[in-house]
């Protein structure tokens, strides 16, 4: 009995070093399809379901897994081969399989104005190092950034230049002009952006121009009263100043604690609403559209027949004027015939 387990126990240890190092030749009945630029294969090989059942799943996927792994590794190396530095890599041809992104592909970034004003003049652009001398610790320091050469606010005395006010704090100077360069570059930035978006910069006040109408400044005249900390409550009005246009309404929003009956009683009207059959009609609405219509009907009656009575005037004027011009006198109209006739036509606008 001893004798036969030792047996056993090395076979079983066989077997499992043989499952550790399979072959690399894996046999199938139907060859793979390989899309090696995608580092894809495709496994059209029919699934015994008997000895899928038989099996551990995990096993049987396992080793299905590996077999197809083993089939593309072996694919791929067939491809031409280079050496670069101490690896050996392979060449892999275009893939053939298009695979769909889950996002559109990124646009390429639109040109800010130096650059399109580089491009006009052909500057080109040429690259600097990153470490440059600095002659007041002398040793190589990094060109931007944290302990960077020249960097002057570390200085603890500044000369006074002989221009400037001798009581001017060149410190506070120094910083306020950093902001107002770190400012300024950010607002050239959000310019770039919205030239190439094609978006129009809107005057508020904020952004000076050559001109601005008469809503570009009222809009910045409201900013400037609604940017105090009582957001413009207590700001006095000028005498004919009107209320600010657009400006919006706060939004109102059911308190999430507390009593929920006015909450209760308008889901039940909307359900009320959604179960009846019928639309819901409202009577004043209604009775205001029949009048109007009345009304626009009426109108259209009375300007048809009073386009009547002015034709038949004008043919009884033509008459006026015939019947004149056989009467006596023979003066605008000429007899009694055509009086009627003849004084309209003297003096056209009267009635």
């Amino acid at each position: 009995m001893a004798a036969c387990s030792v047996e056993e126990l090395l076979a079983k240890a066989e077997q499992e070093e043989a499952e550790k190092l399979k072959s690399i030749s894996v046999h199938k009945e139907l060859d793979l399809e390989f899309d090696i630029g995608n580092l894809l294969a495709c496994d059209k090989n029919r699934i015994e379901s008997r000895q899928f059942r038989e099996q551990k799943k995990d096993d049987f996927l396992r080793s299905l897994a590996r077999d197809n792994t083993q089939l593309l590794i072996n694919e791929i190396w067939k491809h031409p081969t280079e050496r670069v530095e101490e690896a050996i890599v392979v060449k892999l041809p275009d893939p053939a399989t298009p695979l769909p992104r889950e996002k559109p592909p990124p646009k390429p970034k639109p040109p800010t104005k130096w650059e399109q004003f580089a491009k006009l003049k052909g500057i080109q652009k040429k690259k600097k190092t990153n470490l440059v001398w600095d002659e007041t610790a002398k040793e190589w320091r990094r060109r931007w950034g944290y302990k960077r050469a020249k960097d002057d606010t570390k200085e603890w005395l500044i000369e006074v230049p002989e221009t400037a006010d001798p009581n001017e704090d060149q410190f506070a100077k120094r910083v306020k002009a950093k902001k107002e360069r770190v400012a300024r570059n950010e607002f050239n930035r959000l310019k770039n952006i919205a030239r190439a978006q094609k978006v129009k910069v809107p005057g508020m006040g904020l952004t000076p121009k050559a001109q601005q109408s008469k809503d570009e400044l009222s809009r910045a005249m409201s900013v400037a009263k609604t940017s105090t900390a009582s957001v413009g409550r207590f700001q006095d009005s000028l005498p004919k100043e009107k209320a600010p246009k657009n400006t919006g309404k706060k939004r109102k929003f059911e308190p999430l604690i507390g009593n929920f009956s006015n909450e209760k009683q308008k889901q039940l009207e909307l359900l009320k609403l959604m179960d009846s059959k019928k639309p819901k009609l409202d009577i004043t609405k209604a009775v205001n559209k029949q009048m109007r219509e009345e009304d626009r009907e009426e109108a259209a009656a009375k300007y048809k027949k009073g386009a009547g009575k002015k034709g038949r005037k004008g043919n009884m004027s033509g008459k006026g004027k015939g019947k004149g011009g056989k009467g006596k006198g023979g003066k605008a109209g000429g007899g009694k015939g055509g009086g009627g006739g003849g004084k309209k036509r003297g003096k056209p606008g009267k009635h």
